[in-house]
């Protein structure tokens, strides 16, 4: 808890970086947070490549961007078995999957949902039905669930000693849109610690789950890029 407290005040008093990775420890369990400032950094969504083909990876997404660099990148929302995301999903305000807002099986269903929205100078965690109600102009956002916190409380459905435990992986948002905060579980846990890991550890007052089980990192400047046998779908990242 320590731990997490230091990283706090870092993300409050310190000066912005870039991406900035931390490993923290809370309850018991290991996270790694990256830290974006979405007022000043490229943060974007991606899926294909110029040719429709799905980019699936780190080494395909950094060579898309060449010759920038891609500074961090972790899986962002989940996709159907040809890699066609879930829920919403607009990129360059491109719109290549339509905002779902029924309730349906597996975590994307475990209503409420959110989207992750990112325009030019910030980024926020914003719930399915007051988007579809708000219709926020975004450049880049996924849809996914369930929502980790919500106007910070936690989701009503998450129970503290479930045994459904996975390694996850998410985003949460400060109230400003300034700061997104990227985060992996790095041992199992379930979604009550997970939800509070945002809430309590990193303050973010809304915050999604992106997805268990094939969550993945790239973080270079912690010498890290999650391997996995399967192609992802659509990735947030950072370039430069």
């Amino acid at each position: 808890m320590i731990r997490a407290l230091a990283f706090v005040l870092a993300l409050i008093c310190g000066p912005a970086a870039a991406v900035t990775c931390n490993d923290v420890a809370f309850d018991g369990h290991r996270f790694t947070a990256c830290t974006v400032d979405a007022t000043t950094e490229n943060l974007a969504l991606f899926h294909r490549d110029g040719n429709g083909g799905v980019l699936g990876g780190w080494g395909p997404l950094a060579d898309s961007v060449k010759p920038r660099t891609l500074t961090f990148a972790m899986n962002a929302g989940m996709y159907h078995p040809d890699r066609r995301a879930v829920g919403l999903y607009i990129q360059d305000f491109r719109e290549d999957a339509p905002l779902v807002t029924r309730k349906g099986p597996g975590n994307f269903g475990l209503l409420p949902n959110g989207v992750f929205c990112i325009t030019d100078d910030s980024a926020r965690v914003i719930e399915a039905l007051n988007y579809e109600a708000t219709q926020p102009s975004c450049r880049d956002a996924t849809q996914s669930g369930p929502m980790l916190v919500i106007g910070g409380k936690l989701h009503p459905r998450f129970l503290p000693n479930s045994d459904s435990v996975n390694i996850r992986n998410g985003v949460g948002t400060t109230h400003n849109g300034h700061t997104a905060i990227f985060a992996i579980s790095n041992d199992p846990v379930n979604f009550h610690t997970f939800a509070r890991f945002f809430r309590d550890a990193l303050g973010t007052p809304d915050a999604l789950f992106l997805d268990g089980s094939v969550s993945r990192l790239y973080a270079p400047s912690m010498n890290r890029a999650d391997f996995g046998f399967t192609q992802l779908g659509p990735m947030v990242g950072v370039i430069e």
